[in-house]
């Protein structure tokens, strides 16, 4: 009995070996990469920060003097996400969409600091090198974490917008981070994400709508897994555990801040939205009804609304605890 036990422990061993062998096979297997100068559009402009490059679109209808408004968008996105919003926001902000490092047509660097205080940090030099006096910091998702940290830090802030932020549920499994700290498996993830229709139902599963999500959006969200670097610098990204702590920073927050939320998020509930009001100094919630958590691609026009109505309010300086 116990050598038929054994029998079998070693058959199990062996099929484990195996299947492991395998998983590391698939994810070293070669990935095609196109430079991003051959997806980049004549739209996009690039700008290099401690020697990683950005790529971002500026906004703006007539040459009268506007409030900045930087818009950083949520996990595995671009700066496409707000297309349906800058249209009418241009006429009153100055808007400025980017791809944060990682995301989009930026750099995917395997020797980048990917915590979301990193990236604040990234993008308050890439307000520097645009040469911003003042600003107002909005952003989705991931992107709003990372907002919080931008508020926090950056004196030239007057305002923030976070449409339906990563701040109390991030939405992302903990034991997919932990996992990914296992060789090979942050790799691993990093190619799921290469498979379009894997993109595209993940995404899907995010809206009311999933119309919304067409093959053009498809295609745009696919022109980050394409660009050069994409493998090297979303393993990197994906196997490094960075430990969040915007929930316990919002109560230093205290500049004029703008809730926008779907009220159907799949992920976070009306709740998440009430507690992230009642924990930011003076804050005005606006939840919106049939929209997801990509409020502003599934509501555009109540999203615009409010934020162009806010203008005065958002563009006042504000103030830092210390």
């Amino acid at each position: 009995m116990s050598r038929l036990i054994k029998k079998f422990f070693a058959f199990l061993c062996a099929l484990f070996g195996l299947c492991y062998l395998g998983l590391i096979i698939y994810a070293y297997l070669p990935y095609d990469e196109v430079p991003v100068a051959e997806l980049a559009t004549p739209l996009d402009h690039f700008i290099e920060i401690d020697g990683k490059k950005i790529r971002y679109r500026v906004y703006s209808d007539g040459y009268s003097i506007k409030p900045n408004l930087i818009l950083v968008h949520g996990f595995g996105n671009s700066l496409n996400t707000w297309r349906l919003i800058v249209p009418e926001l241009q006429k009153y902000y100055r808007v400025i969409g980017m791809d944060l490092i990682g995301f989009g047509l930026s750099s995917k660097s395997d020797n980048y600091d990917y915590s979301n205080q990193n990236q604040a940090r990234t993008i308050s030099l890439f307000a520097a090198a645009l040469h911003l006096d003042s600003f107002i910091i909005g952003g989705h998702s991931l992107g709003g974490a990372i907002a919080v940290h931008v508020a926090l830090n950056n004196e030239k802030t007057t305002g923030m917008i976070l449409f339906n932020p990563g701040i109390i549920t991030t939405g992302v499994p903990e034991i997919t981070r932990y996992l990914n700290l296992i060789f090979p498996f942050a790799r691993v993830s990093a190619k799921q994400f290469t498979k379009r229709d894997f993109r595209e139902t993940f995404l899907k599963r995010s809206f009311i709508d999933p119309s919304i999500v067409t093959d053009e959006v498809v295609d745009e969200i696919m022109l980050g897994v394409r660009s050069e670097g994409y493998m090297d610098g979303t393993t990197s990204m994906m196997k490094k555990y960075y430990v969040s702590n915007e929930l316990e920073l919002l109560s230093l927050l205290d500049l004029p801040t703008l809730i926008v939320f779907g009220q159907e998020d799949r992920n976070k509930s009306v709740d998440e939205a009430i507690a992230l009001n009642e924990n930011i100094k003076g804050s005005k919630l606006n939840l919106i009804e049939n929209a997801g958590h990509y409020v502003h691609e599934e509501a555009p026009e109540k999203v615009t609304k409010r934020i162009i109505k806010e203008i005065n309010y958002l563009s006042a300086q504000g103030k830092i605890k210390t």
